[in-house]
């Protein structure tokens, strides 16, 4: 185990760390003691260049958020922003189901068994989000003011179609990766668009509009999870 600390990307290496232990064992292994020997690292190593345990989950949470923006810029724009919020919420779903440790940790689920806006006590996020969060959020808010600017809803603030469209998704992957949706065939197509179109018809939308829109999308998800 090495203990020079003066090693390039030690930050980095221990948030990777800890990320590959959460995928393979979970939250109860994210310590400071596992983490530093994942990355080759002394104990010591954590404290130096993170501040300690609080201070490293934070910047895992942020590394999640980071590689949701990722994720959320990699959909394809098209000229309906219906399609494209389905589209991103679909592959939120999907991101949130390949690192669901990840993704509980990112809300402040996985290790303290409750949502916390910061894991850094004594260094406070402004406003309950971590700037990493901001971005991330940010892409769904730019596809929200497209929504309105196409006038497929009524004139309503971009960042509450945001807020809305974001609890009903998080809060369907929360009640999935809990296995509450096990007798449903198909929970996205069932559950999760039908959910996210009633959001969007009662901002004003028509159903036919918000069905139309994402016909194509679940579909073509739900092919792809069968190859």
């Amino acid at each position: 185990m090495s203990t020079d600390t003066s090693l390039p990307d030690v930050r980095t290496r221990l948030v990777e760390a800890a990320i590959r232990l959460l995928a393979t064992n979970g939250p109860s292994e994210v310590k400071a003691r596992s983490v530093a020997s994942e990355a080759g690292l002394s104990t010591m190593g954590v404290y130096t260049h993170l501040g300690g345990v609080p201070e490293l989950l934070q910047a895992v949470a942020d590394e999640g958020f980071k590689r949701l923006t990722s994720v959320f810029v990699r959909v394809t724009a098209t000229e309906n922003p219906i399609t494209d919020l389905c589209t991103m919420v679909l592959a939120c779903r999907d991101f949130a189901r390949s690192n669901p440790h990840l993704y509980d940790l990112m809300f402040g689920l996985s290790i303290e068994g409750r949502y916390s806006p910061s894991r850094c006590p004594t260094t406070p996020v402004a406003g309950g989000h971590s700037a990493a969060f901001k971005v991330t959020y940010a892409v769904l808010v730019k596809t929200c003011t497209r929504l309105v600017e196409a006038k497929h809803v009524r004139k309503i603030d971009p960042a509450l179609i945001a807020l809305q469209l974001w609890s009903a998704a998080h809060g369907f992957i929360m009640l999935e990766l809990a296995g509450q949706f096990a007798g449903v065939a198909n929970p996205p197509a069932e559950i999760l668009v039908p959910m996210c179109n009633n959001v969007v018809v009662g901002m004003g939308a028509t159903r036919a509009r918000a069905e139309s829109s994402t016909a194509d999308v679940i579909a073509g998800w739900a092919d792809r999870e069968k190859n």
